[in-house]
């Protein structure tokens, strides 16, 4: 009785998100230096085990790692030192949003340019705590220059996500729990068959826009390369209104369903914009990359190698629907 309970209170909110207006209006909108408004340091340990030392804000700043002029937020790693084995991993960032956010969100990121280099693992995602039972939405990922881009979510056990749905990417496994062991930690990724979406093609074609839309009833993430045909004109017009439903099949679909809460399994959220590298993912298919030398290794003696391991981010808007209720975050926050 439990089960059809919560299945049939997962369809009564689903036919509540569908029944919502796919139409948002702008909450905050962070171009330049206003990420920084946005955007703290996570001086952290890597929980991925990466060859990495997240830094403080003042000391990305006084070492160049981060740009925040005119309609450009830049953040690098170091790129200059030469690393002793047995020291400190390369210098890099962890930047977490000041503020959460839950459902009837969207999302557009605005990315010029993203890190590439063998070794590297950047990541924009969005995570809620505890974890994994409040979930993990990762955006844009990878490793070592291998796109294209893998959508995944991450949740506690029992969410299962159907085989067939309307996406133009394709699911790789269908389970998005961490396993009853603590294992298993793949998530359900869907990949993206533009190879523009990620890595060295990405940043050639000058980058591109990420949307991730999230309600009661679904999470849909889209993708458009820069000189996109199909570009909707208010994403392109960063326009105060957008209407979802004029934006196409998007590349990834996780709709709530019998085998998956999504209410349940996605709590509030922190953005996250982080670049590690080598680690539990990077380090592990190192070898299989066609990259030289073991990760580590190239990590330590190739300073160089990272020159254009950097994000440059034109803007990041978040959308609110209008029916819910609009906090009050900081400056940027634009009143509707």
């Amino acid at each position: 009785m439990v089960c059809l309970a919560k299945f049939a209170l997962s369809l009564h909110l689903l036919g509540i998100s569908n029944a919502l207006s796919s139409t948002y209006t702008l909450s905050e909108e962070y171009v330049g230096e206003e990420f920084l408004d946005l955007f703290g340091f996570e001086a952290i340990p890597d929980p991925t085990h990466g060859r990495v030392t997240y830094v403080g804000a003042d000391t990305a700043m006084e070492e160049g790692m981060i740009l925040a002029e005119g309609d450009r937020f830049v953040a690098r790693p170091d790129s200059k030192t030469v690393l002793s084995q047995y020291g400190p991993g390369r210098k890099s960032f962890r930047l977490k949003s000041k503020h959460q956010y839950g459902a009837r969100t969207v999302m557009v990121f605005d990315i010029r340019h993203m890190p590439e280099g063998c070794g590297t693992w950047p990541a924009v995602w969005t995570v809620g705590m505890p974890w994994p039972q409040m979930g993990e939405i990762d955006i844009l990922e990878g490793v070592n220059d291998q796109g294209p881009n893998h959508v995944t979510l991450h949740t506690s056990h029992k969410c299962d996500m159907p085989k067939s749905r309307l996406q133009t990417g394709t699911s790789t496994k269908e389970s998005c729990g961490i396993g009853s062991f603590g294992t298993d930690y793949i998530g359900c990724p869907v990949r993206i068959h533009d190879r523009r979406s990620y890595g060295p093609e990405f940043n050639r074609e000058g980058g591109g826009w990420y949307a991730m839309e999230r309600t009661e009833g679904f999470i849909k993430v889209w993708f458009w390369s820069r000189k996109a045909h199909d570009l909707p004109s208010d994403v392109r017009d960063s326009e105060y209104r957008i209407d979802t439903s004029h934006w196409g099949t998007p590349v990834a679909y996780f709709p709530a369903n019998r085998n998956c809460d999504i209410p349940s399994k996605f709590g509030q959220h922190w953005i996250i914009v982080n670049l590690t590298f080598c680690g539990d993912w990077a380090g592990n298919i190192y070898s299989k990359s066609g990259c030289p030398s073991t990760c580590d290794d190239f990590v330590n003696k190739n300073p160089a190698a990272f020159m254009n391991a950097y994000f440059d981010f034109h803007s990041l808007r978040i959308y609110k629907h209008p029916r819910r209720s609009q906090p009050h975050h900081n400056r940027q926050t634009v009143l509707a």
